[in-house]
């Protein structure tokens, strides 16, 4: 019998602590933060962690959640993938340490790092080892964020934007289809201008006369300015051509939530409708690797989200820059 993959179910995490526009009106009072942020990127408020989290914490509360609603216990996971640039340890994997503290002992573990792409390059990585592998048939894919760690308070462009979260979904075998397709390209010249560029070999170590020794990310270069309204309508076209689809039939589209006028501006270059996609960084600021897993829970939650039958597409952006995209039939039973 053939094998495939569905995911079937979701769920995510969102620290307490809140941080509004207000409070960075306040630390720069000289801007207007909060009128340039809700204009030009749709950012009204974001939660960071506590100081005694960490992100494996934040993938735990979010595992929990998807393993409930899919009935299952940590030990019936047979791989855990976790998708972040902002891991516990620059080694052993946060996939390791999220595997001691959910209890999944019969669990394979590795991370994914691409960046912001992360989550949907490792979904699609869960499809691969499902479907070529009769051993594997629950698969945790986690997406987690913990860049207030590694933002200057100083520095505008950055610390208004970062937010911490996790979202994660439960892949299963099933012998109906869930995956559809997938495709990935990048743009490797742009490596060196959005990052956390210290503390790996490159450079392994931060000069003490800068950002007090600790690791920042950084805009180092402009990123062209339509680079994503550039990119993202030729691989959303590839990708459902691919799947044998049209435009037309997919029912949601998910999108790296960084910025709401380019995904208003992406729907638009489609044609189509704004209610086939969700956003969230209103609410939860911009959370990486984890805001596409936790824009279908919220979609879901508000009784917005994926029916089954229904096409489902996930594309994302990370710095790199990586792009991954990959089409689904919701199958989920949440």
């Amino acid at each position: 019998m053939k094998r495939y993959a569905q995911i079937l179910s979701t769920g995510r995490y969102v620290p307490e602590k809140l941080l509004t526009n207000a409070y960075f009106n306040e630390l720069f009072p000289e801007r207007n933060i909060d009128a340039w942020l809700v204009k030009n990127v749709g950012i009204k408020e974001r939660h960071i962690m506590a100081e005694d989290e960490t992100t494996s914490d934040l993938c735990l509360h979010a595992s929990q959640q998807a393993l409930e609603r899919a009935n299952l216990t940590p030990e019936d996971v047979d791989l855990i993938i976790v998708a972040t640039d902002t891991p516990d340890y620059f080694s052993p994997a946060t996939a390791t340490v999220l595997q001691s503290k959910l209890g999944a002992v019969n669990a394979g573990t590795f991370d994914v790092n691409c960046a912001c792409a992360g989550w949907v390059t490792a979904l699609e990585t869960a499809v691969r080892f499902i479907t070529t592998d009769d051993e594997t048939n629950n698969v945790l894919v986690v997406g987690a964020y913990g860049m207030s760690r590694f933002v200057d308070y100083t520095d505008h462009k950055t610390c208004t934007l970062f937010a911490d979260g996790a979202g994660a979904v439960v892949v299963a075998a099933s012998d109906k289809p869930g995956f559809l397709a997938g495709k990935r390209l990048a743009r490797g010249d742009l490596y060196d201008a959005l990052g956390i560029y210290t503390g790996g070999v490159a450079c392994p170590v931060t000069p003490a006369d800068e950002n007090n020794g600790i690791p920042r990310v950084q805009f180092v270069k402009r990123f062209p300015a339509t680079f994503n309204s550039d990119n993202w309508p030729p691989l959303i076209k590839g990708t459902v051509e691919k799947a044998g689809l049209t435009l037309d039939d997919i029912d949601h589209y998910y999108f790296t939530q960084l910025n709401l006028n380019t995904i208003k501006q992406i729907m638009e270059i489609l044609e189509q409708p704004l209610e086939k996609t969700h956003w969230i960084m209103d609410k939860w600021g911009y959370t990486g690797s984890a805001c596409i897993p936790m824009a279908l829970d919220d979609a879901i939650e508000q009784g917005r989200g994926p029916k089954p039958g229904d096409k489902v597409l996930f594309i994302a952006s990370g710095g790199g820059i990586s792009m991954a995209c990959n089409v689904w039939e919701w199958t989920g039973h949440q």
